[in-house]
Order: C-alpha cells, then sequence, then structure tokens
C-alpha cells in the first residue's frame, strides 16, 4: 500500500501527470520485485545500501544505460523521503549512494584524407561566394576557430607580416594562433575578392554577397553542405572541424597543453577528451595493419 499512496501524493498533490506517475509506478514495481525475489518478501525495513547497490549492478547487467538506471534511482530515493516523512520507516538506504556516470562521448571528426579530398580536390565553384565557402572552411581546419570566432573575426584581426590570427573567445579571452603560407595565400585571395566584388564593409572577414555580416545559420549550412560531398558522418557542423583541427595536431605529436592553448580551452581536461579519440585510432589502426591483432586472443 506505501506505493500506492506515494503515487497518490505525487498525482493529486505534486500535480505530477498521469504519464510521469505511471513512470514512477514502472520503477517502483520493478524495484520491489527485485527486493521481493532477494529477501522472500518486500519488506521496508529490510531494505539496506547493500541491496540497493546490489539492484543498481542488476540494472547494469540488464544493460539498462547509466541515464536510466539514474532515473530509477531517483524514483527509489524519492520514494524514501516520502516514507520517512510519512514515519514509515527512520533510515533512508539509498543516502550517499549515486548512480553510474555516464560515459564520455568521443568527439566525432572527419578523416584527414576526406579533409585533404574536400580542400584539395573538390570544386567549390567560382566566384565570390566559392572563394570565401573554401576559405571558411580552410580556416576552421587549419585553426580550430570556433562558429562565434569566425563570425566576430576583423580584418584588423589578422597579421600578414607574422603569420597570426588573434581570436576572441568565450569570456572576450583572446588568444593568437598561428597559421601557414597556404592560408596565407587563400585568405589574401578572398579579401582581394571580397574588397573587389563588395567592398570592406564594418571590418568583418566573412560577408555575404551583399556585405553584410554572416550570420550562424548561414555559416552551419555552408559547412554542412561540403562536408557532405566527402563524409558519411551523421554531424557536419563547424564543431565537428573543431573536433577534427585538434585530433589532427595530436595524431602529428603536438603536445597536449599546446592544443589546450590553440583551442582556447581554459582546462587541460576538456582538450583530454581529444586523447581518446586518438587511441580510438590507434586501436583500430593497429587491428587492421597488424598480422596477429586478429589472432591475439586465441591460445598459443
Amino acid at each position: 500500500m506505501t506505493i500506492e499512496k506515494f503515487l497518490e501524493y505525487l498525482q493529486y498533490e505534486r500535480n505530477y501527470s498521469s504519464h510521469t506517475v505511471l513512470s514512477y509506478r514502472k520503477d517502483l514495481e520493478q524495484f520491489s520485485s527485485f527486493i521481493a525475489c532477494e529477501c522472500g518478501d518486500f519488506t521496508i525495513n529490510t531494505i539496506d545500501s547493500d541491496l540497493i547497490r546490489l539492484w543498481i549492478v542488476n540494472l547494469m547487467e540488464q544493460k539498462n544505460t547509466p541515464s536510466t538506471v539514474k532515473r530509477k534511482l531517483s524514483t527509489v530515493k524519492s520514494y524514501f523521503k516520502f516514507l520517512i516523512r510519512q514515519g514509515v520507516t527512520k533510515k533512508n538506504p539509498t543516502q550517499g549512494i549515486t548512480g553510474p556516470k555516464n560515459p564520455k562521448k568521443i568527439p566525432i571528426f572527419v578523416k584527414e584524407a576526406d579533409m585533404n579530398t574536400l580542400l584539395d580536390d573538390t570544386s567549390f565553384g567560382e566566384g565570390f561566394a566559392a572563394i570565401r565557402n573554401k576559405t571558411i572552411i580552410h580556416l576552421f581546419y587549419i585553426t580550430g576557430i570556433r562558429r562565434a570566432e569566425i563570425l566576430e573575426l576583423k580584418d584588423s584581426d589578422i597579421d600578414f607580416s607574422t603569420l597570426t590570427l588573434k581570436v576572441t573567445g568565450k569570456r572576450n579571452k583572446q588568444r593568437i594562433i598561428p597559421f601557414g603560407e597556404e592560408t596565407h595565400n587563400l585568405l589574401q585571395q578572398y579579401l582581394e575578392e571580397r574588397d573587389v566584388r563588395i567592398g570592406i564593409g564594418d571590418g568583418h572577414v566573412f560577408v555575404k554577397e551583399d556585405g553584410e555580416k554572416l550570420y550562424p545559420m548561414l555559416l552551419y549550412r555552408i559547412v554542412k553542405e561540403k562536408l557532405s560531398e566527402t563524409t558519411t558522418l551523421s554531424k557536419k557542423s563547424p564543431h565537428i572541424l573543431r573536433h577534427t583541427f585538434a585530433t589532427a595536431l595530436l595524431n602529428h605529436g603536438a603536445e597536449l597543453n599546446s592544443v589546450k592553448e590553440l583551442l582556447g580551452h581554459s582546462s587541460l581536461a576538456a582538450t583530454e577528451v581529444y586523447t581518446h579519440t586518438t587511441f580510438e585510432e590507434l586501436k583500430k589502426t593497429y587491428s587492421a595493419a597488424h598480422p596477429r591483432a586478429a589472432n591475439s586472443k586465441k591460445g598459443g
């Protein structure tokens, strides 16, 4: 009956939707069935923290995701808080127990060969928009710049004498990013085309055909359309090119702290996620290339 009283409390006193109450019901019925199976019956005062942990392990063994397990644990925690308020029990076996951590997502990136194909062998067309779009994608890949940063980039931020960009990132933090001769030539070619066709305008580097500053959705569309020509990745955004920049540097031996500074990360932890990406690539290369990798699990 205590479960029913709890569900009534959620529905009539907390005004939870019928869908939410049903979700709570399913979680608690599953929980009570597990406890009854372990203990012979479902008795509140026999439940301790060890049983709660055993239940969590059981949920994980059933291939529930960490998010699902945490949601179910949250349901049971709310239930025990209700029982304590109602005077049914004095102890809360869920206190101090946390759910499993969500695994870190490995950043998606475009393969180096695909980027080379895109920038070297793919036609961008002719005219102002074509050279602008190629310069944008090249700059994303060669500098790791953020979408908001490239939109705000000014002519005065480009120093052709030192081959550097001054980029203003989050919280107005500025950083200097070097670039090479190829980028120098492409930027100059684009700026000359822009100035002839449109004029200098308000100083923003990348503009539309009418001279107005590019807007975020147009920039996203430019990147998505061109990446679609060379990669089958589900995501094709400017941020993917930022991931690609970082991965390329680490794959070619760059130090993690250097990549952190180039990306404008405030902490090394934010950059370290890319080391998981490069390690995954190493594993794939090893498995594909080593003559005995496929047989490494066989007895010898």
